[in-house]
């Protein structure tokens, strides 16, 4: 590799890794803005504190398991100037930019978790979720790890395509936390004792909607940059992601009824949906992906809390776990030549793979969450969780001048 080209690579992968490092910013706000005023710092400490647990954990274990590359060599080595290393630490700068996916996965986690949930329990699950559960995945699919893809290839013709993660981060982290929240119960007078909902009103629209605002504006960067170098990089991408994004949200809006929190999370939606395919659709397959991924979650997430009674605060598992198979889904859909797509991809492999995807997840989440639950538990005590997790877990609340005034 050419000095030039590698010094343009490492900038175009960096801008991208700070792209999707802000969207955890956006994941902090829109937690922040759904919990109540009593839980606010807690959701944003969570955030913060997962990606520097997930970073740690990704460095030592994950990136090992998932690409088999270790980092223990001289700086020298590391920085291009040894074999197996790319220079001008090209190798460095996609371990961050990777390393950023990893992170969203207990980031999405969080949400669902929300306002009940011990801090402790949480980062161990964050350890073991980014060291060893999402990386064996993510080295299946992104890494050819095991040769599971050229098993694919070998039954349906193609490997299994997902582009920039709707099942290997978004399904994954959303089918994760439908067994965390399984496990840990709905909060505390959510439902009555005859079953009866009692949903509990966001605390801010406003930093709902700055979360969702930044993580569209990051999203760019998580799509657009999955290519990893200059050279592959696609403008269609950028269409495809903008039209998925704009699709989930129209399609949020009517069947949403005008609620501000389906609005913003429509675009999240159609944002997800649109991951494993983005390189492949025709941008009006890209605005069908993101239209239908709109009302699967204004659909499932009333579904989830009205009739299923699992008290999924964000709605994690509609927007990231149903909104990402539907992606890996529609990749084999949109994605045809015959629908206007590039091709190079078949509907059953990708119906297969997306719902082996979400099927680990799932079971990993249970036996996750479920080891934690009978050693350590999970649930805040009831007094705690009254209180609220800011006083009881990190002894100050949101605006705690106003609060002492008060």
């Amino acid at each position: 590799m050419q000095p030039t080209n590698a010094g343009a690579d490492v900038f175009f992968l960096l801008m991208g890794a700070i792209l999707v490092f802000a969207m955890h910013g956006g994941f902090a706000f829109l937690e922040a803005g759904t919990v109540r005023h009593k839980n606010q710092v807690n959701a944003l400490v969570k955030i913060i504190a997962d990606f520097a647990i997930s970073t740690m954990a990704y460095f030592f274990v994950g990136y090992v398991v998932a690409y088999g590359v270790t980092f223990f060599a001289s700086a020298a080595t590391l920085s291009g100037g040894g074999e197996g290393f790319l220079p001008q630490g090209l190798s460095l700068v996609k371990f961050f930019f990777l390393l950023t996916f990893a992170a969203a996965v207990p980031a999405i986690v969080s949400g669902g978790v929300a306002e009940r949930m011990q801090f402790r329990p949480q980062a161990i699950a964050t350890a073991a979720i980014v060291g060893l559960v999402y990386p064996l995945f993510e080295g299946v699919v992104w890494g050819g790890r095991f040769g599971v893809q050229d098993s694919f290839k070998a039954l349906f013709g193609f490997p299994f395509h997902d582009f920039a993660g709707s099942i290997v981060v978004h399904a994954v982290g959303g089918w994760i936390a439908l067994g965390a929240v399984v496990l840990l119960g709905a909060r505390l007078g959510r439902y009555t004792r005859s079953g009866k909902s009692h949903p509990f009103p966001p605390s801010s629209i406003p930093w709902l909607a700055l979360g969702s605002w930044l993580l569209c504006t990051g999203w760019f960067g998580f799509n657009v940059m999955s290519s990893q170098s200059v050279a592959g990089v696609s403008g269609l991408v950028a269409m495809n992601s903008l039209m998925a994004m704009v699709g989930g949200i129209v399609a949020a809006l009517f069947a949403g009824r005008n609620d501000p929190g389906f609005v913003h999370n429509g675009a999240l939606a159609g944002l997800v949906a649109v991951c494993a395919g983005s390189d492949l659709f025709h941008p009006l397959g890209a605005l069908a992906t993101g239209a239908i991924a709109g009302v699967i979650f204004v659909k499932g997430f009333h579904y989830v809390q009205e009739r299923l009674k699992i008290d999924d605060v964000l709605g994690v598992w509609p927007l990231h776990g149903l909104c990402g198979l539907w992606g890996g889904v529609a990749a084999g859909i949109f994605g045809l030549e015959v629908f206007g797509g590039i091709g190079g991809v078949s509907f059953l492999g990708q119906l297969t793979g997306s719902v082996a995807g979400a099927a680990y997840a799932l079971a990993a989440g249970f036996v996750i969450y479920g080891v934690l639950k009978r050693t350590l538990g999970l649930r805040l005590a009831e007094e705690q969780e009254m209180r609220g997790a800011d006083l009881s877990i990190h002894k100050i609340g949101a605006n705690p001048e106003s609060e002492i005034r008060g």
